[in-house]
């Protein structure tokens, strides 16, 4: 077997670890750390349920190699927040009950962390095309757009319901 030591932090925990050159970032994180937010859904990059952010750039878990992390910083669902403190988007998308399955929660969650990284005022057509990547088969996505623009107020350090309501993603059911 190919094999090839890497050095990478995951959620800001140096990690030096042995692995095969034809393992997928995402096995290595489920299998090897045991960080299972990145699910293994499609295998091929079309449903965005692996999303994680390296280097903190959003990226589909199953298409990019273990080995290609090497000297980078990678940050999983799990090392977002916690339930002591939760990040601004995942407490959103508990209020916005954007989360119904929970399956592609992560992945809707760190590609938008991204998206507001890029744009911290984005408009609810640049959400949309944010979250194109991303499959939800429970939603509409209204309610994850509305998380995402509620989320998006509360980094820039507005008070809820101050939203303009041009941006606001209700009444769109």
């Amino acid at each position: 077997m190919n094999t090839r030591t890497i050095n990478v932090t995951v959620n800001e925990t140096p990690q030096q670890r042995e692995v095969s050159v034809s393992t997928a970032l995402r096995d290595f994180l489920r299998d090897d750390l045991d960080l299972i937010g990145a699910k293994a859904a499609c295998q091929d990059g079309m449903c965005g349920n692996c999303t994680v952010l390296v280097d903190q750039r959003s990226v589909k878990s199953c298409l990019v190699l273990a080995a290609e992390t090497h000297g980078a910083e990678v940050t999983t669902i799990e090392g977002l927040g916690d339930r002591t403190a939760l990040h601004p988007l995942q407490r959103a998308f508990a209020e916005n009950f954007a989360a119904q399955c929970g399956f592609c929660t992560a992945g809707m969650i760190l590609t938008s962390v991204e998206l507001l990284e890029r744009n911290p005022s984005p408009t609810l057509q640049e959400v949309r095309e944010g979250l194109v990547g991303n499959i939800c088969r429970c939603t509409a996505y209204v309610s994850i757009a509305e998380a995402v623009l509620q989320a998006a107020a509360e980094m820039r350090g507005e008070t809820p319901g101050a939203a303009d309501a041009t941006t606001s993603a209700g009444g769109e059911r």
